[in-house]
């Protein structure tokens, strides 16, 4: 990282607590909860441990972090910690059956989300589509409890990445993040797959709208093909060549979205703009089809890439990156994409395979955290309260991490060192929501350290762990020791 522990503090205790000065203070109380009254806070036990210790490890993990119960919770669960683990896991790989009514509830203002049919979404400015998903997006990693099920969506969302700013991907995106992508983040991978091949924003966004073969000399547009091989299934080193590549994309012609009265914004397949040949493609015949039995090429084409063991192991791959490190052990990855095999691609049997590997148990706090995590993570752990609004929306903009909006079909990097460049607006974002001067946004620093049991144990809770000697002596002579302990190495990795 090029910063060890000592650096980092005095830096967070100096350039970044600078950059609070003319903040405006903070609101007053949001919106009511009518309906579902909130319970008393419960008091909360920090970890006491000197390092990351396992339930803090599952909580960095599964969810976008700690809240003041949430270790509480899982303690109850059972009497041993790796049971009460254990149980935890098993209910966030179900997410069904928690209920998550308060953030449903809390979403509601974002009326523009609820648009039926999908035409609806262009009576809206892309503006207030791209603000109201993205507020909605921050709001439920903050508040959801299937936090498992918002960090698949967040997953899913980056591997299936669709830039909202392409065309009418501002209108098509937010339809495709409420009906494709949440609807089968925990289902199956065949399942998610078909549904993102018939989504109207990837039919636009990588221009599958536009793949129309008229006559035989007609060549097929080729881009959702190729990020079809190299991005969503098999990966770059997936074994195909330019040949399969160009005979998937005649098998994918003559998809397009609907228009007029009563097709308007519907997927339908066009015989008359399909390549009706016989195709190879990956070694495995397709055969010639005319008419309406031309669509059956998809579903062959999906069939023979889900089933690839390229693509358990590419799929298996960017899993661990996620769950385990930015170089995860092989072993881990082949015990992951030997049960995508198996399962077929269930997608909560594939994960509990991961979460049950020596690599995912010992690979504590060794990821650093993506800018939307890092905010997610800075509300939950302070108990904030927040209306997700344009404050926090400056701040993930600044750190390059506005949901949605990743310039090309890879997604947002994984990895640490794509993000070490946002250390100062981090750093920034710490101070200003430490000391209550994020517009929007309000927590109670002083009711917090009090239900904690002190300083040093509310340090622990945000760490994850005991404070060190040190840092224990830079947040007590800080005049702003929350915002610190935000800016620190040891919340930033997890």
């Amino acid at each position: 990282m090029g910063l060890d522990r000592r650096t980092f503090l005095k830096a967070g205790s100096t350039v970044a607590l600078a950059g609070t000065a003319g903040c405006t203070q903070a609101p007053d109380a949001l919106w009511p909860l009518t309906g579902l009254p909130e319970k008393p806070p419960a008091d909360f036990t920090p970890p006491n441990a000197e390092s990351i210790d396992l339930i803090s490890h599952v909580i960095n993990r599964l969810t976008f972090g700690p809240t003041p119960q949430l270790r509480t919770n899982i303690q109850r669960l059972a009497k041993r910690e790796e049971e009460a683990v254990d149980q935890f896991i098993q209910q966030q790989l179900a997410p069904d059956s928690i209920d998550d009514r308060r953030v449903e509830h809390r979403v509601r203002i974002f009326e523009t989300l609820n648009s039926e049919p999908i035409g609806e979404f262009y009576e809206f400015q892309p503006s207030l589509l791209r603000e109201e998903l993205t507020r909605a997006t921050l709001m439920r990693a903050v508040y959801s409890k299937r936090q498992l099920f918002e960090v698949m969506v967040r997953f899913w969302s980056d591997h299936f990445s669709i830039d909202i700013s392409k065309g009418e991907c501002k209108w098509l995106k937010p339809a495709d993040d409420r009906d494709i992508i949440r609807p089968h983040a925990m289902g199956t991978f065949s399942e998610l797959l078909t549904a993102t091949a018939k989504s109207q924003a990837m039919l636009t966004y990588l221009d599958g709208r536009e793949n129309r073969i008229r006559k035989p000399t007609d060549k097929p547009n080729e881009n959702y093909a190729r990020e079809l091989l190299e991005l969503h299934t098999l990966g770059i080193d997936g074994g195909y060549s330019q040949k399969d590549i160009m005979e998937t994309a005649r098998c994918l012609s003559g998809w397009r979205i609907g228009r007029g009265l009563f097709q308007n914004g519907n997927v339908q397949f066009e015989p008359g703009l399909h390549n009706s040949r016989a195709k190879t493609v990956l070694g495995q015949a397709i055969p010639a089809r005319k008419g309406l039995e031309g669509q059956k090429d998809l579903d062959d084409v999906l069939r023979i890439v889900t089933g690839h063991p390229a693509t358990a192991r590419h799929i298996a791959t960017k899993l661990c990156r996620r769950f385990i490190s930015d170089d995860p052990p092989a072993l881990a990855i082949d015990a992951v994409a030997a049960k995508f095999t198996q399962t077929k691609g269930a997608i909560p049997d594939v994960l509990r395979a991961l979460f049950h590997t020596k690599a995912f148990w010992n690979h504590r706090g060794v990821k650093f955290k993506q800018p939307l995590h890092l905010i997610a993570s800075a509300l939950r752990v302070t108990d904030a309260e927040t209306n997700a609004g344009k404050p926090l929306l400056n701040f993930l903009t600044r750190m390059g991490h506005m949901p949605f909006e990743y310039p090309s079909p890879d997604g947002y990097p994984e990895n640490a060192e794509a993000w070490q460049g946002t250390l100062l607006w981090r750093w920034n974002f710490a101070a200003r929501l430490g000391n209550g001067q994020m517009a929007g946004t309000r927590h109670d620093r002083v009711r917090l350290a009090k239900r904690s049991g002190g300083l040093a144990k509310l340090a622990a809770h945000i760490l994850g762990r005991r404070p060190s000697q040190e840092e224990l002596t830079a947040i007590n002579t800080s005049e702003n020791p929350i915002g610190l302990l935000l800016a620190s190495p040891g919340f930033q990795w997890s």
